[in-house]
């Protein structure tokens, strides 16, 4: 049994034995927005009633995005010639001298391999540099000293087998792969998608590129969502992509509801609505539609968020508020449950469950 699954079971039996005792218990069903509750384990506890006034200030999903990635620049994308390279020659008018020869020629297969020394050999000039170069410059070099042979020669150069220079793709992905870099960009998309794309269990936000020695983490997911062009890096020869494998994120609903349980916020943001919705809605025998709440640990402390869903037009404040993951959700009986009974049990596990996410990561 995982850390996250015990903290659940725990999570419940405390709820479940908080809500045993119905007489006289309450919950601070209040009327205000904003209250507070002494509790003598955890201090003073914030509590916001939910309404559409204040639900975009407390409502946004959770930040995971690792920002802008710190991966240098590789600037405008010009492929350079190197060792392997296979290269189609064409001298026009001048078949003798068109490499691989013949009309019918398969350039891939019969081109002028760049020897390991960086240069090929050509009839009349000898050993010609190469690696390092574009195709263009080569072609100045081989047309400047082809002169002294062939009036105003016109020639052509073009890389037809891109062997010298690759970037690797492991992780999370469909099939990981060596990619050959070529005259067009490959940009970290591109490479993923190359690779057979991202698996279900890849996390976007979370993609290693090892370059010259160092790791640099690239939040793709930002790419994806915001358009940040910085994190769909144009990727170097050399360079190493690791996608990593989503830590599952979870809130938990608990309580007066028809099917209670966790629910996955690893992929997509969840609405309180939503998440209610997603496990059968609110148990109606039972349940106080009043005393929907969400504690929330933050670093200065927990806050407990109140949704009165005796009103359907709860509901529609509920959209706006999005859970974060370790939040907990819990629906009260009818009477509402014990408040202080039920918090002091709430707070140590919530902080627990906090403790244990940290050293899982």
């Amino acid at each position: 049994m995982g850390a996250m699954t015990r903290i659940f079971a725990a999570l419940c039996a405390l709820l479940f034995l908080a809500s045993c005792d119905t007489s006289a218990t309450n919950f601070p069903v209040n009327t205000r927005n904003v209250s507070s509750v002494e509790d003598p384990a955890a201090g003073d506890v914030a509590i916001v009633r939910l309404s559409l006034a204040n639900v975009a200030t407390f409502g946004a999903p959770s930040d995971l995005s690792g920002g802008r990635t710190t991966l240098p620049s590789s600037g405008y994308w010009n492929y350079r010639i190197g060792p392997g390279d296979l290269l189609d020659i064409v001298v026009y008018e001048h078949p003798e001298l068109t490499s691989p020869a013949g009309s019918t020629r398969s350039p891939a297969e019969g081109g002028l391999r760049v020897n390991s020394d960086g240069t090929f050999y050509y009839p009349y000039v000898g050993n010609v540099q190469a690696a390092g170069r574009t195709p263009e410059q080569v072609r100045a070099d081989l047309s400047r000293q082809l002169k002294e042979f062939i009036p105003s020669p016109q020639v052509s150069v073009r890389v037809v087998g891109y062997n010298s220079q690759t970037v690797s793709v492991t992780g999370e992905v469909g099939k990981p792969a060596r990619i050959p870099l070529t005259s067009k960009s490959l940009t970290l998309l591109d490479a993923i998608n190359e690779a057979g794309g991202l698996n279900e269990t890849a996390d976007a936000r979370q993609v290693l590129v090892r370059r010259g020695g160092r790791s640099y983490a690239v939040d793709l997911q930002a790419f994806l969502n915001q358009g940040i062009a910085s994190n769909n890096p144009v990727l170097r020869n050399g360079d190493v992509v690791s996608v990593q494998r989503a830590t599952k994120l979870e809130a938990y609903l608990l309580g007066q509801l028809v099917k209670p349980g966790p629910i996955d916020l690893t992929k997509d943001d969840v609405s309180l609505t939503e998440a209610v919705t997603s496990v059968g809605g609110l148990n109606t025998n039972q349940a106080d539609a009043r005393g929907v709440f969400v504690f929330r640990d933050t670093p200065s402390g927990v806050v407990v968020f109140q949704l009165d869903t005796s009103s359907a037009a709860a509901y529609v404040v509920g959209t706006k508020f999005f859970l974060h993951p370790q939040d907990v959700v819990y629906v009260t009986t009818a009477p509402v449950a014990k408040w202080n009974r039920v918090v002091s049990n709430i707070l140590p596990t919530l902080s627990t469950a906090k403790a244990a996410s940290g050293l899982a990561n």
